[in-house]
């Protein structure tokens, strides 16, 4: 652990925590001093990029020395043993283009429903209770009562091609994030979102040069952002959308 631990005192969830940018995100939040709770469908999922994929997120951070906790997306429960929520990550998602790419009238109802679904009615879901808890507490030294960072995706603003599914629900997730930012800001509730890049998870299986950095961002590089996120560094920003990116963007 780092000797100023920016998230120490504080209590995280973050889904889809099983793997790729959930599990960095997990690790780095461990090891800024926050309790972490791994909340995803299932403690493992295969990925062709980690070493330890058949090791669960929760089982790193006890191997660390720490005391991860595994729950299955159920936000009340953590609450109940640890007594608050300071920190919201809703990372969970899915890109079924990635394995089945379609202009839009060719892309199947289900597969725009599901990823809907998963990728923004969940961040919603997760805002929805997130924010209702953090009303409740006790705001911190700072002032703050807590910090919400959804991950979108640079596709929420620029077109991928053959994904329309994954670009509208992303779109959802960065339009969402800055209207509960502005309706929580006069609560002190931080509400952010990340915006990756081309990362490699198990999302994203082939390689691409189109970032000016050349080559895929790694999961690590979203979690360190994350901390920022999460830490009282955002003092005076709330709303934004963070390209991480390796420049895309910036094109």
């Amino acid at each position: 652990m780092s000797s100023t631990l920016r998230l120490q005192r504080k209590l995280a969830i973050v889904t889809g925590s099983s793997s790729g940018i959930g599990r960095a995100i997990c690790l780095r939040y461990f090891r800024e001093g926050a309790k972490v709770v791994c909340a995803d469908l299932s403690a493992t999922a295969r990925s062709q990029v980690s070493e330890e994929a058949d090791i669960a997120t929760h089982e790193l951070i006890t191997n660390e020395g720490g005391n991860g906790d595994i729950r299955p997306n159920r936000l009340q429960t953590a609450v109940d043993r640890f007594g608050r929520l300071d920190i919201m990550v809703n990372n969970a998602g899915i890109s079924l283009e990635a394995r089945k790419p379609a202009m839009c009238h060719l892309t199947d109802e289900d597969i725009r429903d599901t990823t809907m679904r998963v990728n923004a009615k969940s961040v919603f879901l997760g805002c929805k209770y997130a924010t209702a808890q953090m009303l409740k507490q006790t705001p911190h030294s700072s002032g703050d009562r807590g910090w919400i960072i959804n991950i979108s995706s640079i596709m929420g603003s620029v077109a991928g091609p053959q994904a329309p599914a994954y670009c509208a629900s992303k779109g959802a997730v960065s339009s969402l994030t800055k209207q509960i930012a502005v309706d929580y800001a006069p609560h002190r509730i931080h509400v952010n979102a990340i915006c990756p890049g081309f990362t490699q998870t198990a999302l994203l299986k082939q390689t691409t040069e189109n970032h000016p950095f050349n080559g895929l961002g790694y999961p690590d590089d979203i979690a360190r952002l994350a901390v920022v996120l999460a830490s009282n560094d955002v003092n005076w920003i709330t709303g934004i959308l963070l390209p991480v990116d390796g420049g895309y963007t910036a094109q």
